[in-house]
């Protein structure tokens, strides 16, 4: 591979296989982790294919890759011991190298299936058949410990690309990166990419058209052609990525400078930390707990909080409380409130927040009660009318009451990022709008 031109960034290609991805049965989790971390890492990634488990497929997937002009190739899936699992010998013959038998990783597998074979009482000649398959690698790879039975491999092919070859269940695939990376020829490759240096920034309650006008107006005044920018939703939040190529490092910083002043009202982030990071760190630092009351929700807030390492230092617990019975009995939402307000209301999504906090001995509570449909919306309280309240034992009181777009599923979900953003607001002492 000759140097790299330091006008662009070097690409990279990523190859998903597996026949149950492209019949629905499964979604794609190795595509997008791979996407995020080539990117991190500065390549440009310029494919991400997924392919059945195809011979014929897998190898046009890899030419198309390589004639696109990638240095490097990530593959995953197709490594196990049965015949469809054809990524080792595909990638043989991609490199021009026939397939040999690793005798010591033969014996390593073997050690792992030994101790399987004893739990579970299977063994014998299908099982010694999978482990020398699962061994069988290019002449010349390097071979990468299993995480699971399936060895990973790094294989140089003349010319390029360099292709690194990784099972397909994404447990085994995250732990291996690392001993991919270290490689020795994925290293010396590495040596040769420019950092990335990206900026990412996050806005909450910002249309897409905004940053949009944003973004004519300043290309107006400077060129920002060196600065690969990139919009997209996601939990609700506008995210922004700034990835600039090599040279045009300061032009990215300024330009991030730029929209975060130009829209901080609706400000997250401007380094790229998540909602949920920096909720944790507003109550940990505060040394405050929160508790949640969800009807339509269905937990799916307390889900979220928890989700986190280290969060029982801030979650104190959290009740669904799905039917009016519930409310009145686990959250003491008086009866007679329902009955006069209805259950999806804010006086009874405040209700749901003080029974919650005061169940839990916590700083700050959650209500939130809402119609997630298809059906039971009214005129008055349509499908996706969601009702939210945060209280604090200081006297605090942040309430919302939007209609959210979308499926129940939508609504569901966005009602759970709305509700991070309210616990964010009151954990961090942002003034209510």
């Amino acid at each position: 591979m000759g140097g790299m031109d330091t006008g662009r960034r070097p690409r990279a290609g990523i190859v998903v296989t597996g026949s149950e991805l492209l019949t629905g049965v499964i979604a794609d989790r190795n595509g997008p982790w791979l996407a995020e971390k080539l990117s991190e890492l500065g390549f440009e990634v310029a494919h991400l294919l997924v392919v059945g488990d195809r011979a014929g497929d897998l190898a046009e997937a890899l030419r198309f890759i390589a004639d696109a002009g990638a240095e490097l190739i990530v593959t995953s899936g197709g490594l196990g011991p049965t015949a469809d699992d054809l990524t080792g010998e595909v990638v043989a013959g991609f490199a021009g190298v026939d397939l040999v038998l690793d005798e010591a990783m033969e014996a390593h597998i073997a050690t792992i299936l030994a101790t399987w074979a004893a739990r579970t009482g299977f063994g014998g000649p299908a099982l010694e058949a999978a482990n020398r398959k699962q061994a069988m690698v290019p002449r010349g790879a390097i071979p990468l410990d299993p995480v699971g039975t399936a060895p990973g491999l790094v294989v140089d092919r003349p010319g390029g690309p360099l292709v690194v070859v990784l099972p397909g269940p994404p447990r085994e695939l995250q732990r291996m990166w690392p001993s991919a990376l270290a490689a020795a020829p994925v290293a010396a490759l590495l040596d040769r990419v420019p950092r990335a240096a990206a900026r990412s920034l996050r806005y909450f309650g910002l249309p897409e058209s905004e940053i949009a006008a944003t973004l004519r107006a300043i290309e107006a005044e400077q060129d920002l052609s060196g600065v690969d920018i990139t919009t997209c939703l996601r939990h609700s939040e506008l995210e922004v990525d700034l990835r600039p190529r090599p040279g045009t490092e300061d032009v990215a910083a300024k330009l991030a400078d730029e929209l975060a002043a130009r829209h901080a009202k609706h400000l997250v982030s401007a380094n790229g930390e998540s909602t949920d990071e920096l909720v944790a760190r507003a109550l940990l630092d505060a040394g405050l707990t929160v508790a949640t009351g969800e009807s339509c929700t269905g937990g799916l807030l307390a889900g979220r909080l928890v989700d986190r390492p280290g969060s029982s230092a801030y979650v104190a617990g959290g009740v669904v409380a799905y039917s009016n019975e519930a409310k009145v009995e686990m959250l003491d939402v008086p009866a007679e409130l329902i009955s006069r307000h209805g259950a999806v209301s804010p006086q009874v999504a405040r209700a749901l927040a003080d029974g919650a906090r005061s169940r839990f001995g916590a700083d700050i509570g959650v209500g939130i009660t809402g119609v997630a449909g298809p059906d039971g919306g009214t005129e008055a309280k349509p499908v996706g009318y969601v009702c939210f309240c945060v209280t604090t034992a200081a006297g605090r009181v942040i309430s919302r009451d939007p209609v959210l777009p979308g499926g129940r599923a939508d609504i569901r979900e966005r009602s759970v990022d709305l509700a991070m953003h309210l616990i964010l607001r009151a954990a961090g002492g942002a003034e209510d709008e």
